[in-house]
């Protein structure tokens, strides 16, 4: 028997699917029930309808909430970018302090959320700081800020050092080196990065819960609405936020994915 039938192949392959429908699924449930009729609670198939659509698009909480987490996101992007590559250039610059640096970077990554929350709300209000957008944005920063910083020393290490070193030999200043040959190289990364530490700020929900003000996001938007139960528009909202987080993904593994030189056979 071909080693491609083999039974242990088969099986694996078997376990593998079952799995995958078990995870994914459900998923179709809500996307399918967002274009069809929902009256009592019951989705009538026999009725194909863009209602949930039109419903949404006039649901001014939950776009709102939606608006605000693109806000958070963006912004904790920005943040995260910028601190993670300037914390990797100096992990990656052989100094002090190396070790000490990684564990404040994943330490609020690695811990529950809730410690993480919590930690950030006592220093919130021993430090007298009122609770808002900005420490919503200040709680999603240090989250993901360990994605970014791993990410981005992982492409600095990789990096050939001989490409810094032909860049002095030609007479190259520091910072057109970094310019004009380190920040190209990380391009990919930093763009990679970016994306998965909006993704995950997106779907953060216990910190945003702890430390947020009176301007909600929309994951506790939503967690509030378990209570009451959610509206037929609910369904095409999580309809267009799985295609957008597939969209994401695909960026990601696009930049993250190292791809083959077009001369390697």
């Amino acid at each position: 028997m071909s080693a491609r039938w083999h039974p242990s192949t088969i099986a694996l392959a078997a376990v593998t699917m079952v799995v995958a429908v078990l995870l994914y699924s459900p998923l179709f449930v809500p996307i399918l029930s967002s274009f069809f009729v929902v009256s009592h609670g019951q989705v009538d198939w026999s009725r194909p309808s863009l209602s949930a659509y039109v419903t949404l698009s006039g649901n001014r909480e939950i776009l709102a909430a939606l608006r605000t987490t693109l806000v958070v996101g963006l912004c904790t992007v920005v943040l995260s970018v910028v601190t993670g590559t300037l914390l990797a250039l100096y992990h990656h610059g052989r100094r002090s302090g190396r070790a000490l640096l990684q564990f404040i970077v994943f330490l609020p990554f690695l811990m529950p959320p809730v410690i993480s929350g919590l930690a950030l709300l006592i220093f919130f209000r021993e430090a007298g700081i009122e609770r808002s957008l900005l420490t919503v944005v200040i709680g999603h920063t240090v989250f993901v800020l360990a994605i970014v910083y791993r990410t981005v020393l992982t492409r600095l290490q990789s990096m050939s050092r001989t490409l810094v070193e032909a860049s002095y030999d030609l007479g190259a200043s520091r910072w057109q080196t970094f310019w004009r040959v380190v920040l190209p190289n990380l391009a990919s990364a930093m763009a990679g990065g970016a994306i998965l530490a909006f993704a995950l700020s997106f779907d953060e929900t216990m910190i945003t819960i702890l430390v947020t003000g009176t301007q909600t996001t929309l994951p506790v938007r939503l967690w509030a609405m378990m209570r009451l139960g959610f509206s037929p528009d609910i369904n095409a909202l999580v309809a267009l936020i799985l295609m957008f987080t597939v969209l994401m993904c695909v960026l990601a593994a696009h930049f993250l994915v190292p791809r083959r030189s077009a001369d390697t056979a």
